[in-house]
């Protein structure tokens, strides 16, 4: 008897091989149908309308709006695929009504002057590093940070990059994002390009060694989590009560961006997103402060009228 479980089992391998989608969405789709099928293991019809429901309901019961939304694009793209391979005559999904309303959070962006107290620190640090280790440390962070703000680029992105997707005579980022998207992003500051080739400089042997371009003292990829205790430290010792998540650098550079004008078509493409809904959620904050603006710049302000 083919069960639920083999389903699923098939259609996450369908998903790595065929599809070649990311680790972090194939295990978020391993998480989310592992749940379903907990949910409905002693129940014999798991595909009817009536159960999805009602394992909809228990998901609001249990979970914030956001991750709720994440668990239902789960189960609905494996119904679809299960309705395509003709293994389900009507996808239960179609007649069901499943909109709520989902709590819009801004994102949180640094502030410019924090991300130069950030980077003066930085460059501070490596001035007075009192050993080679130390130094050499100071060098690979400042690269790292340096490229997160240059090119908004994801973490993982970061942490993913291959020797082979520098390219530092063209100026050039080849990213792999999402959904096996390739992206190439321009390097146009002086400073970024010249921190760049400091660290390959610096780690030639150590890249060689490892495969990545960011590596660790272990001669081993440069985690996630190292580059999250890598901006804590400095963020501390650069007087930040701010708690900055390496995401942050993102947003600001996106924020930032719209403030001067730039198309959000063009920051779409820079950040990888495949929709411009997804973006959008940057012109928020761009209204914000161009309240702000209006409020506090505009130079009505500065005029006074004689209404006697």
């Amino acid at each position: 008897m083919i069960t639920l479980n083999h389903y699923i089992h098939n259609y996450l391998e369908y998903c790595r091989y065929r599809k070649r989608l990311d680790p972090k969405t194939l295990k978020a789709y391993q998480i989310d149908l592992k749940q379903y099928h907990r949910f409905c293991s002693k129940i014999p019809d798991c595909l009817s309308k009536e159960l999805i429901d009602s394992y909809i309901t228990h998901l609001h019961k249990h979970y914030k709006s956001k991750t709720v939304k994440r668990k239902i694009a789960s189960l609905k793209a494996f119904f679809r695929h299960m309705e395509y391979k003709e293994i389900i005559q009507e996808n239960p999904f179609a007649k069901l009504e499943i909109r709520f309303r989902e709590a819009k959070l801004l994102p949180k962006t640094i502030p410019l002057h924090s991300i130069q107290s950030f980077l003066t620190t930085l460059y501070k640090q490596r001035e007075i590093a009192v050993s080679e280790y130390q130094k050499r440390c100071c060098i690979r962070d400042i690269a790292v940070i340096e490229l997160l703000f240059a090119t908004g680029m994801r973490i993982s992105e970061l942490c993913s990059l291959k020797p082979s997707d520098i390219d530092l005579k063209n100026n050039t980022i080849l990213i792999y994002g999402k959904g096996a998207k390739e992206r190439i992003i321009h390097i146009g500051n002086p400073e970024v390009i010249s921190a760049l080739e400091c660290y390959q400089n610096s780690f030639h042997t150590d890249i060689s060694a490892c495969g990545y371009f960011f590596v660790n003292r272990l001669q081993q990829k440069l985690s996630d989590q190292s580059v999250r205790y890598m901006i804590n430290h400095y963020a501390t010792l650069a007087g930040i009560s701010q708690h900055i998540t390496p995401h942050m650098f993102r947003h600001s550079f996106a924020t930032h961006l719209l403030e001067q004008d730039v198309d959000i078509r063009y920051i779409q493409q820079i950040l990888g997103h495949s929709s411009i809904s997804t973006t959008e959620i940057y012109t928020h904050v761009s209204k914000l402060k161009q309240k702000e603006i209006l409020e506090q710049k505009h130079p009505r302000n500065l005029i006074e009228v004689n209404k006697g």
